[in-house]
């Protein structure tokens, strides 16, 4: 690393943070798809440091640089690792979101960026006042999204988490549309109830043990941690639960027309979002799935959720190709699909809805 360098540590006031976060080591830990940090400068090059932690895929950093969308690979190891963003930029002002792209695979520790000795850090842009926060599956943490040539088809194997990228997920495109911040608690393969769905991180973790975590790795330097619901408080609460809850490994699927395991599934549902409701007492919500194949029962119980908690500020969402799109991940196409229909039915609500 060159010593004629101007590092921007993790904790300058220039930098503006989006996702939830926590101090791990002295530094802000990344665990949720979308996370990421924003910094503008002038300058012809930029670079990071984190610390990560590798559990699986190959490893890529999502990078946005003056509005254009590029990634970065790198090879783990243990050690501090030095990563270039952009070099040969003409010196000028720019933005730059360095931002996680993946779920589960890794997390890391950011520890600053690195500019050019003859950069000029800049005053941050204002943050959004706007607030989403979304609770959901691969689809939501945006797996697979990249693989354009399998639109409407099954996802090709060993792609190694090449094709992830959550800024391209529905729900990171609609904050966008609408001008908010968004805490992206998606993860891939996760069901409400532990020990069910596809995420096995080592042993299966529903969305029942993750949704109140800032880290929900059990495997993690620390162990799971708690999130504090008093840092950020959404206007908009996207619940997109219930794709992988057929899943039971190892046992017979779960059927929802069973009339025990619906009350069960669907309580379980609603203890959740009765506990968010209390900590967001003013927040709308908005239940649903997405057009990933699926039974429409799911549909049709999601939809009752919403009656049964007979909450004015709660409804459900049922996208036109909702269950019926693909059989493998929706790719950048559906995604926005998704998005356009999402944008409209929350923007239909008022700009109330943000105060």
């Amino acid at each position: 690393m060159n010593d004629n360098v101007f590092t921007v540590p993790h904790d300058s006031p220039a930098l503006r943070y989006m996702g939830r976060t926590e101090l791990f080591g002295g530094f802000p830990r990344f665990v949720f798809a979308g996370t990421n940090v924003t910094i503008r400068f002038a300058g012809s090059s930029i670079a990071c440091v984190i610390r990560n932690h590798r559990f699986f895929n190959k490893m890529e950093l999502g990078v946005i640089i003056d509005g254009k969308q590029t990634k970065v690979a790198f090879e783990h190891t243990e050690d501090d690792i030095f990563i270039t963003l952009a070099e040969g930029l003409e010196y000028a002002k720019h933005e730059v979101t360095l931002y996680k792209r993946q779920d589960a695979s890794h997390y890391f520790e950011f520890k600053g960026f690195i500019l050019d000795s003859e950069a000029e850090i800049l005053v941050p842009a204002p943050e959004k006042k706007r607030k989403i926060e979304c609770y959901g599956d691969s689809v939501s943490a945006g797996q697979v999204v990249e693989c354009i040539d399998c639109t409407a088809s099954c996802d090709p194997e060993g792609h190694e988490g090449i094709y992830d990228n959550a800024w391209q997920s529905y729900s990171m495109i609609t904050a966008r549309n609408l001008g908010a911040q968004i805490h992206n608690i998606a993860q891939g393969g996760i069901a409400i109830f532990d020990k069910t769905g596809y995420y096995h991180a080592p042993d299966f973790i529903g969305m029942e043990t993750a949704y109140n975590k800032v880290c929900y790795f059990p495997e993690a330097e620390g162990g799971m941690t708690d999130w504090d619901f008093g840092k950020y408080t959404p206007h908009v609460v996207l619940f997109a639960v219930g794709q992988n809850d057929p899943h039971n490994e190892g046992h017979d699927d779960f059927d929802i027309k069973d009339p025990e395991y619906r009350a069960k599934w669907k309580s379980g549902y609603k203890a959740i979002i009765t506990d968010l409701r209390q900590k967001y007492p003013n927040a709308v919500f908005v239940l649903l799935l997405t057009v990933l194949g699926h039974d429409p029962e799911w549909d049709k119980a999601v939809s009752e959720i919403a009656d049964e908690l007979d909450d004015e500020k709660i409804s459900y969402l049922k996208f036109k190709r909702a269950g019926r799109a693909t059989p493998g991940h929706p790719r950048i196409t559906e995604q926005y699909e998704m998005a356009e229909e999402l944008t409209a039915y929350i923007s239909s609500m008022g700009d109330g809805i943000w105060q």
